[in-house]
Order: C-alpha cells, then structure tokens, then sequence
C-alpha cells in the first residue's frame, strides 16, 4: 500500500517553503501528479511556572480569519539546533526566556500535503527578559492555567492542531 514518489520538480520556491509537483505510482500501477509543499522545520516553545500556568500568545491568523491561543514558534534557521531556535522564538516573541528545555512531542500537521514537522518544548521556568522583540506577532502574552486547557481547545480557543496537541500533552504531563 505505499505510494511511490518517482520524480518531483519544483514549481516556486521562497526562503521558507517550495511547491513541488511529484510524479506519484500508486500501488495499483496508477500514476498521479501530486502537489506538495517541501518546509523547513518549526521549533515550538513554552513555559510552565509554578502556578501551573502556561505561557500563551493570543494572536490573529489572517489565512483563516481567526484569533486564538498559541506558543511561540517559527521556523528553525540554517545551521540553527531545533532547540535552540525553540528558545530563541520564545524569547523574541514572548519576552520570557526558557530554562532548560524538554522535548515535548514533534507533530506533522498536513502530512497529505507537506512535510513540515514542528517541534513542540516547554520549561519549568522562564525568565522575563522584557519586552518582546517580535510582539507584532501577538496582541497580548498571557500565563494561563493549564487545567483551562482541555475546555479552550473544546471551546475552538486553540485553533491549530498542533498547538491543540502540545497543550493536551503538556496537561497530561503535569495534571494528569
């Protein structure tokens, strides 16, 4: 039952992503072109305090039109360690720098159509260092408490899936 990738080419490329269109087999002999988009990985990043709350941005997405919760992320730059860049997204965007970091899970939001895998980590602690450098990524950065967690993804308050997972994650892993 594997699809076969036989050939693919590139149809546009930028510094964060390609489309590429693949020549497919399918296990049947079938032969399909298949459109998708080539990523670079995106390092995820939190905190939970003592309180056991987490640390959330509230943001707009104007693709979907929506606002809701997420963690700092972004894509992991060239020659960069994953969790590295997980620190530095979390910094430049919240204001709030990590302690150590703990690997969380790596999620593939679109496998049908890309192969983007973020990385989720979260800390124990963070330091607030001050005012975001990036806070045009957010309105406002808030500690939640993690046990509201599980009713704001019911509520659709955490929109993205793979924001949605790390947080159920990280409640199981510090309530449950």
């Amino acid at each position: 039952m594997q699809w076969m990738n036989l050939s693919e080419q590139t149809v546009y490329e930028n510094r964060w992503f390609s489309v590429n269109l693949a020549d497919v087999a399918l296990p049947n002999g079938q032969r399909l072109d298949h459109f998708l988009i080539r990523m670079r990985p995106v390092a995820v990043a939190t905190a939970v305090n003592a309180a056991d709350e987490v640390l959330l941005l509230w943001r707009h997405r104007f693709i979907t039109g929506s606002w809701g919760w997420e963690l700092a992320a972004g894509v992991v730059e060239d020659g960069e360690e994953i969790e590295a860049a997980a620190a530095r997204e979390m910094e430049e965007e919240t204001g709030w720098r990590p302690g150590p970091l703990r690997h969380l899970l790596t999620v593939e939001p679109s496998n049908g159509l890309t192969d983007a895998r973020h990385h989720l980590y979260w800390a124990e602690s963070a330091r607030y260092t001050g005012h975001p450098e990036d806070d045009f990524e957010s309105a406002r950065r808030a500690w939640v408490p993690l046990n509201r967690v599980p009713g704001m993804i019911a509520r659709g308050e955490v929109p993205a899936a793979n924001m949605a997972a790390g947080l159920l994650m990280l409640h199981n892993l510090r309530l449950g």
